[in-house]
This record gives structure tokens, sequence and C-alpha cells, in this order.
């Protein structure tokens, strides 16, 4: 069970509700700041000016804030990548606050950059995924120094670059230097959108980009031409022989909607073929995005992929693939300690028990669970508006995140 603390547990967070509530204001406008930079990736432009509007909010909130680049970047790249790390507290085991600054790009530029604030919703790209939940995480910290509150172990908020685009250049660059988290960390918490739920599960990914190469010519001498198109057909096919398998399986894990519970196999996200319509096409790309269940393993779902391109390269099909995304599923046991703190601080501050459920993309929690730390998703925001055209966040949204985080940071066992 989670450890209690030194007061009574409705007593502090009633102590962090009131310190949270007199935030209201500064938090939203530190979430319209966020949001006036356009950290859209790709390609992962404004990333600095981004991280010096945090770190510049941070120290006037009395942290020591440090940026850094990415391992293995540089600043002679067009878009070198960032990331931030702030501490509070200093002995026993940390929890680490983890959040990604980076948006998908936006469908206007010109407004969604532009953040519009109500009483009740501030609107604009990356409000939901997830600038608002890092302003919860940042006040959720505030508050508890503020408080003065004894923590089992130091709080760690690690913002994060190219989440939105696997975190090869971000998380698991970071995770391969060893600067992403201690291996005796008590837990880790992202603030994805997860619309009120705690995602303790995600699945994994392959993604490619496959090639068909032909020969061009004028359609009046296509005998003369390799219709790279037309010598997809047969691959996509036995593709397709390979996602009717796949989609059949469906995860034992509670997911919602019900329906999203089944292996995925996805062609065609992005394609293109040839020069003009009287020309014999001689490329046809397409991608390849396999999203599989935390019950499937990623490197035979890789090998199945890979068997049937090989086999029709090996017929005389001039195939090649690019893989730009492998990512490992996780599932983390929702009766770890961390999960028992976060439901009990849910309880606390809701009045409804935690429900934990599989997240239908993938997660950064698996960066964690891998080196087996307790890692679960839970955010201000709803998936369904993220990454839309609409995209919002409910700003009582954002406060009740930022007691849930507060909470379970002071109470989660060390």
């Amino acid at each position: 069970m989670p450890s209690e603390p030194s007061e009574p547990r409705g007593e502090l967070d009633e102590r962090i509700h009131e310190a949270i509530a007199a935030e209201r204001e500064p938090m939203a406008r530190l979430t319209e700041r966020l949001v006036s930079c356009p950290t859209e990736n790709p390609p992962g432009r404004g990333y600095l000016k981004c991280l010096e509007v945090l770190s510049e909010e941070l120290e006037k909130l009395g942290f020591r804030p440090e940026v850094a680049l990415v391992p293995g970047e540089s600043t002679d790249s067009d878009h070198p990548r960032y990331w931030l790390r702030a501490e509070l507290g200093g002995e026993g085991r940390p929890i680490y606050f983890h959040g990604h600054y980076d948006v998908v790009p936006a469908q206007h530029p010109d407004s969604q950059f532009v953040p519009l604030t109500g009483d009740k919703v501030i609107r604009g790209r990356g409000t939901s995924d997830m600038k608002g939940g890092l302003v919860a995480m940042i006040y959720a910290m505030k508050a508890l120094a503020e408080l003065g509150c004894p923590l089992p172990g130091p709080i760690v908020l690690n913002a994060v670059p190219d989440e939105e685009t696997g975190g090869a250049r971000g998380s698991e660059a970071l995770g391969e230097a060893g600067l992403l988290f201690e291996p005796e960390a008590r837990g880790m918490l992202t603030a994805e959108p997860t619309s009120g739920r705690v995602w303790h599960a995600s699945r994994g990914a392959i993604t490619m980009e496959v090639r068909v190469r032909g020969r061009a010519a004028h359609v009046g001498l296509q005998h003369l031409g390799v219709n790279a198109f037309e010598a997809t057909l047969p691959l996509v096919a036995d593709l397709m022989k390979l996602k009717n398998q796949v989609e059949s399986r469906r995860t034992a894990l509670v997911v919602e909607p019900a329906a999203a519970a089944h292996s995925i196999m996805m062609m065609g996200g992005v394609s293109s073929s040839g020069e003009n319509f009287n020309v014999v096409p001689a490329l046809f790309r397409f991608s390849l995005d396999r999203r599989f269940n935390p019950e499937e393993d990623l490197e035979t779902e890789k090998l199945a992929l890979l068997e049937i391109l090989e086999r029709h390269r090996a017929g005389g099909l001039d195939v090649e693939a690019d893989i730009f995304q492998l990512a490992r599923s996780a599932n983390v046991s929702d009766e770890a300690r961390l999960a028992r703190a976060l439901d009990a601080s849910i309880r606390e501050v809701t009045g409804k028990k935690a429900r934990f459920e599989m997240c239908p993309g993938i997660l950064e929690i698996r960066f964690y669970a891998e080196a087996e730390i307790p890692a679960f998703a839970y955010g201000p925001g709803l998936l369904s508006v993220s990454h839309g055209a609409e995209e919002f966040v409910h700003r009582a949204d954002i406060a009740t995140a930022a007691r849930v985080y507060a909470l379970t940071a002071a109470t989660a066992e060390s």
C-alpha cells in the first residue's frame, strides 16, 4: 500500500488543493506561453526557445533547471534536440515527472499557435498533448516546495523532445546514455492526455517505409518500362494476408474503446508513385505501421514482415525497406506500489477509483518499464482531441492533475 504521510491524507490534499487553486491564472499563462512556441515535430523547430520559456518559469518558481543537448546532437544541425531537467528534494529514491514538449504539426499554423483561453478551456496546439500536463507537473512541484511537504525521495522533472516521432533523438538517446533515470527509482508518471484514465500498458511499434523500384517510360511505350506501382500489388496482397491474421488477435488487457483491442497493421499512411499520369512510374513507396499488443513479441513480428519482403525480393522484385521506428510494448502491473499510491490519490482528489487501461498507442513508459521501473501515464486532456485542429484542455483538469501528481509524489513508498 502507499505510505502514509506525516499528516492525514485528506488534510495533505486539502493543503495541496488550496496551494494549486491559488495558481489558476499563472498555470493558464504558462500553458499559453508554451503553446505559443511552435515546437512542431517533424522537423523539430523551436525546441530551444520552448525550453528557454520553461527554464525561465522554473527559475521564477524557485527551481534550478538545467538545459542540455541530447547526447549525439550538435548545434551545427538544422534542428538540434535539447532536454530539460529540474529537481525537488534530495535524499532517497527519486520519482520522475516525465513530459515531452514537442507537438505534431499544426493543421492551421496561423491560428493553432495563438492560444485562446476562456473560463473553462484553453485552445491551441499542444494544450492537450501535452503542454498542459507539463504545467500541471511543474505546479505540483511548486505546491510541494511551498508547503514544505516531507518527500520520501526527490522529484525529477524530465522535459524531453521527439516523443511524437518515436523518441530516438529524445528519451531513447537519453536512456542509452544513462541520463534519463536512476535504476532504483520509485517510478515515473507521464502527463499524456489519458481522458481521466491511467495507462499502465501500451503497444509496441514497427514502422517502416517500403520502396519498390521500376523503370520509367512513356505511356505509349510502356513495354520499355517497369511499372513500380503494378509490381507492388502482389507484395501488398501478401502483406494484406498478414494484416488479416494479426488483426484477428486481441489483447486481454482493458482498452477503450473495445474495438481498439485488436492488434494493428496499417499500410499507406504515406504513399506516392510516379511523376505524371502518362509516365510509367519508376518508384512506388508506402509506409507500413505495425502496432502490436503486449502479448506479442517485437522480434517475432518484425521477422514476419521481413520474411515477406525477402520472399518477393528473391522472386525478382526490386524492393527495400527502412525501419525508422522500433518500440517495445509495455505492461506495468496495476498492483505496483506506485500504482496503489496513484489510485489512492485519484480517489482522494476526484472521489473515483482509478481506471487502469492499455493505451491504444505507444508510450514513453516503455523506457522506464524495460528497466523494471513502474511507470504510468495520467494527465489532463482528451486523447480524442489531441493532434486535431480543435485541440483543447480543460483548465480544471490541469489543476486536478497537479493535485494528483503532488499527492502521489508525497505518498508513494520509497
